[in-house]
């Protein structure tokens, strides 16, 4: 497994010349357009920086200034991934963008790629995530735009799974055992060892760890789709009627159950249990449309915990990575929500009882 860690926190990048902007837009754009403004926009977690760029003599209006690190990055992914020894020459985030749009994913428009510049000219979706848009809604709004999510993911990984796409990065890096467990092992790293600022016994680390095994060789072992990495609600840009994607630059294949755990499990919207079962539902309906049929629905929920149970461990370590290597704290209060998941989840299953039992004194939320 090729692991790649991101680099320790940079000097913030300078804003774009607006000139050099302006001129791009004049040239690459409708027409017409003129440059009347950019606007910082929150970042994520990464090295990147985003601006709305006001434009005049539209239509666009408007469009998202991504503003790379340094104009040769982003040529790696910045989370741990196996088996991509495939290179390729253009960004992941274009080579993926690409692939998604011929499978017909709402993934954004691309203006223009200033290399040299480090800067990519995208649609602009807005600025409304589904977290902020279900934050407000009445609870058949918020069911409603939670099955439009599902839609578009069984889109993204029916449409965008078959055919293989031997050119997409996506293809050539996968899910298996040793990157489910690197995961696993991230959380022991940060969310437990870095957190309490002590090491873990090795009478609770070595069955623990043997559990984790057992879930990652079960879940590298269901066959493979495309899959975001990221699907979650502030990924999901609500664009008028459309929901458009965003962040999926670190996609790879891996079992169908990682996204829909990403999105239903989320760190940032916490959903009720009744919905989860209702949603959980209708994906499998959705591909039972497509005809992939799960006739075990019990079993393929059981997978679904597991992968949630995987998947919220590994973001409750990153997010104590994000602030004690990144510098960003912001994450942090996500935490308790997380780990809430992975409770009910370790409640829920008796064949668990090893794990709960092990893992429990070192994390406070779990007790």
């Amino acid at each position: 497994m090729t692991t790649v860690n991101p680099a320790p926190p940079k000097a913030p990048l300078a804003l774009p010349d607006q000139t050099l902007v302006a001129r791009t837009v004049e040239a690459h754009l409708a027409p017409g357009l003129i440059l009347r403004g950019m606007t910082p926009l929150a970042g994520d977690a990464s090295n990147r920086r985003y601006y709305r760029v006001a434009l005049a003599g539209g239509p666009p209006h408007s469009l998202i200034l991504m503003q790379l690190a340094e104009p040769e990055a982003f040529k790696q992914s910045e989370e741990a991934v196996s088996g991509a020894t495939h290179q390729i020459a253009e960004l992941p985030f274009l080579n993926v963008m690409s692939h998604l749009a011929k499978a017909g994913v709402p993934v954004p428009t691309l203006y223009c790629y200033d290399q040299a510049a480090g800067l990519l000219y995208l649609e602009d979706f807005g600025d409304v995530t589904l977290a902020e848009a279900v934050s407000v809604a009445d609870a058949p709004g918020l069911e409603s735009r939670y099955k439009q999510a599902i839609d578009v993911l069984v889109q993204m990984q029916i449409k965008g799974t078959t055919p293989a796409d031997p050119g997409c990065l996506a293809f050539h890096r996968s899910f298996d055992a040793p990157l489910l467990l690197w995961e696993f092992d991230h959380f022991l790293e940060y969310g437990i060892v870095a957190r309490q600022g002590k090491p873990m016994c090795a009478d609770d680390w070595m069955p623990i760890r043997r559990e984790f095994e057992q879930i990652a060789d079960l879940l590298a072992g269901q066959p493979r789709v495309f899959v975001h990495r990221d699907y979650h609600s502030r990924n999901l840009m609500v664009d008028g009627a459309r929901l458009g994607v965003i962040d999926f630059q670190d996609a790879l294949m891996g079992p169908s159950t990682y996204d829909l755990a990403s999105l239903l499990r989320d760190a940032y919207i916490q959903l009720d249990e009744s919905l989860i079962d209702v949603l959980v539902n209708y994906y499998l309906d959705r591909l039972a449309e497509q005809r992939f049929v799960w006739a075990n629905r019990a079993a393929f929920r059981r997978l679904f915990d597991l992968t949630s149970i995987q998947r919220n461990l590994k973001a409750a370590g990153r997010f104590v990575y994000i602030d004690r290597v990144k510098g960003n704290p912001k994450f942090l209060a996500d935490i308790p929500r997380v780990l809430g998941y992975v409770k009910h989840n370790l409640q829920k299953y008796p064949e668990l009882e090893t794990l709960r039992t092990h893992l429990t004194p070192y994390v406070p939320e779990l007790q």
